[in-house]
């Protein structure tokens, strides 16, 4: 289930104590005040319209006040959907959220450099550019001392890991809260898993196993007049530089739910994939499978399964097996014989695309420290390069030489003649990682 299917079966969202979902007509947002909390939003995309609206939709005092985006036409767009009175259900459904906008034409910015001048001018920012830019937009955000909510994964690369950490440390210093949308730890059925097996309830874990197989997403066809730049900024999920492939980008959920049952990150990691269905050229350079063992510091091993191949079986779940037990499925925990020992009904559980917004803007709105998500964002991405690097290359690839890696997918300068590091043949062709020749890391 992607972000926008799980919103559709969430529950509604709240604003300033209504319940949206109650009302056939639209519910106007509570008005910003003077001295409402100043949101900026960088990156204005799908990902970045949801996150602007559950920001909006918190019961604190909020307005968002600047954008930014590369492209001009994104913010256009984000902007239309925001002030819209009605929305799609995804986005909240029937919310007015204009009494908590003011975005006029000069506080709206375009280009690479367009953060720049976002964050300056707010208390909070929202980070939710493809995710190749979130290692630099992160520590201009913590340099200028705001309040931060960024998208995962955080890097798509080790030299990018390194930045995310250094100014993770510059964060806890300066008691900055950074919330990371690693939605499952404020969702109400995984944090009670999760410390129940962190009780003990199945024993030591042996064994997990994390599954993020679907049909694949979207494909945005090369236009004529395009730099390279430009197309492979506007179709960003199929150049590792933007989005690390899609075991980094989609599957970073499971793998960080097993970081996080496991108390820590692997030690190493070994595996095999592929580009077998989803090949044309729209697809750029990463795989449609991958499969991946990693192996934690006590032995115990979890099984990783990523797939983007449509009509196969899709499976968005994680599952652990330990010396008293098994947890099947998020929620539900059995003993050796099959005896339900916990069972939880989350058909009344909030949203947590919702509650990371309500929980971050609460403390903001406290003046209180409260969240420090950026180590935990970093470790679960770097999971996920570390088995990116295992199965394009076919080698086992420990922590530290992943982690380590200075292998550097960005390009060297950003403007829309700039060459990124991965060019097209002359039939339009990219090159693909092949297992025993592409290097690790």
């Amino acid at each position: 289930m992607d972000r926008r299917d799980f919103v559709k079966a969430g529950t509604a969202v709240a604003v300033g104590g209504v319940v949206t979902s109650a009302f056939p007509t639209p519910v106007r947002a509570a008005p910003a005040t003077a001295d409402a909390i100043r949101v900026g939003l960088i990156g204005c995309g799908g990902r970045g319209t949801g996150a602007a609206v559950q920001a909006l939709s918190t019961v604190q005092d909020v307005k968002l006040v600047a954008m930014a985006d590369a492209f001009r036409d994104k913010v256009d767009g984000c902007l239309q959907t925001l002030t819209a009175p009605e929305r799609e259900e995804w986005l909240g459904g029937n919310i007015d959220l204009r009494p908590r906008i003011d975005v006029p034409e000069e506080r709206r910015f375009s280009g690479f450099d367009a953060y720049k001048q976002v964050i300056p001018l707010v208390d909070v920012v929202i980070l939710t550019t493809p995710p190749g830019f979130r290692p630099l937009h992160f520590e201009a955000s913590v340099a200028a001392d705001k309040q931060i909510f960024m998208e995962k994964p955080v890097a798509t690369d080790g030299p990018g890991i390194r930045r995310v950490l250094a100014a993770a440390q510059l964060a806890k210093e300066k008691k900055l809260n950074v919330v990371v949308g690693l939605q499952r730890h404020y969702q109400t059925v995984y944090r009670k898993w999760v410390d129940r097996l962190h009780a003990g309830m199945i024993g030591d874990i042996l064994l997990g196993r994390v599954y993020w197989n679907s049909g694949g997403v979207w494909v945005r066809p090369r236009q004529p007049g395009q730099t390279e730049m430009e197309y492979q900024m506007r179709n960003w999920y199929y150049f590792n530089w933007l989005c690390g492939d899609h075991i980094v980008e989609q599957h970073i959920h499971n793998i960080d739910v097993g970081n996080w049952v496991m108390n820590g990150h692997p030690v190493r990691a070994q595996g095999q994939g592929g580009r077998q269905v989803r090949t044309g050229k729209d697809h750029g350079e990463i795989f449609d499978h991958h499969f991946v063992e990693f192996e934690y510091p006590n032995g115990s091993r979890i099984l990783s399964q990523c797939r983007h191949i449509p009509d196969t079986m899709s499976r968005v779940s994680e599952a652990f097996h330990g010396t008293n037990g098994t947890a099947p499925k998020p929620g539900l925990i059995l003993s050796q014989t099959g005896q339900t020992l916990f069972e939880h009904d989350d058909a009344e559980d909030p949203n947590p695309y919702q509650v990371e917004h309500d929980e971050l803007f609460a403390a903001v709105a406290a003046g209180e420290y409260k969240y420090a998500d950026a180590d935990r964002g970093a470790m679960a991405t770097m999971t996920a390069i570390m088995g990116r690097m295992a199965t394009y290359s076919g080698q086992v690839v420990t922590w530290d030489e992943a982690i380590g890696s200075d292998l550097d997918l960005m390009p060297e300068t950003f403007s829309w003649d700039a060459k990124p590091r991965s060019l097209p043949d002359a039939e339009g062709r990219y090159p693909i990682p092949m297992p025993g020749v592409t290097r690790a890391f």
